[in-house]
């Protein structure tokens, strides 16, 4: 058998057996009830909640609604499974309770400055996620309101501070 032969068998075989379940990553989903949601300790107008929710909450909180048919192809899990994890890191509105006062604010900039620069949701999700698209008035909406907030927390900073 010619080399290049042997090579193209044992790729599919590595491929194939990545994708016995066993290597399949775990969902991010929880049963919990989400007493840190972002919802819980702050002001957040319900049509503001419900494009977060459509545009945000896959990839950033505990709450992933549903998984596309390619999640289950290694290695796309193990990268959507990445995706999620640094997304939660950077920000996480399931955790944003948990937040102290100074990250909140700085959190809140964060937003503000990537829908207004419209990296936010990300290109490659609305590919396949025609649903989490947000419409001009959308991203003006939450961009506002993110600013809002961002000076509502700084003032109240300041105040404590100020004492």
């Amino acid at each position: 058998m010619k080399r290049r032969s042997k090579i193209f068998i044992a790729i599919v075989v590595v491929l194939l057996i990545i994708q016995l379940p066993v290597f399949t990553p775990a969902r991010n989903t929880t049963e919990a009830e989400p007493v840190n949601d972002i919802a819980k300790a702050y002001d957040v107008p319900m049509d503001i909640l419900m494009d977060i929710y459509n545009s945000c909450y896959d990839c950033h909180s505990n709450y992933t609604k549903e998984y596309p048919w390619y999640y289950h192809i290694q290695p796309v899990s193990w990268w959507m499974a990445l995706h999620i994890r640094n997304a939660k890191k950077e920000l996480n509105f399931s955790e944003f309770a948990t937040y102290p006062p100074e990250k909140a604010a700085k959190k809140f900039d964060e937003i503000r400055e990537q829908l207004e620069k419209r990296n936010m949701p990300l290109r490659s999700y609305l590919l396949m996620h025609n649903e989490a698209k947000l419409s001009d008035e959308d991203y003006k909406n939450i961009i506002g309101w993110a600013k809002k907030m961002y000076d509502e927390i700084t003032a109240k900073i300041d105040s404590v501070n100020r004492k």
